[in-house]
């Protein structure tokens, strides 16, 4: 089960690496009308989402991992900064990996 959890975490780094990242991108009041997305450039290694107490907008984008923080809320893979939680996704691939291993 491991290796094949670690196989499919490989591909999926690689992925990113030979593909470049993808990011969702947009300036909007409602985070789930983020649906543009754009590959970003080489020197940005994450994802954001940057909304501000006080104003109603969400800023969504590419970043460098050094400018991560405070209110700017990043994270790693292609599409990780949408509005919907990717919680459910991975919990059901390690749910079918688990299954999968124990039928082999």
């Amino acid at each position: 089960m491991f290796s094949l959890f670690f196989t499919a975490y490989g591909l999926h780094s690689f992925q990113i690496g030979a593909c470049g990242l993808r990011c969702y991108t947009c300036t909007a009041a409602d985070p789930k009308s983020c649906t543009d997305t754009k590959s970003c450039s080489v020197i940005f290694n994450r994802c954001f989402s940057l909304r501000v107490d006080g104003y109603d907008m969400v800023t969504k984008g590419c970043q460098t991992s050094m400018a991560c923080g405070g209110a700017m809320a990043c994270c790693e893979g292609n599409l990780c900064n949408s509005a919907t939680s990717s919680v459910p996704s991975v919990i059901l691939l390690l749910v079918s990996s688990a299954i999968m291993a124990h039928f082999l």
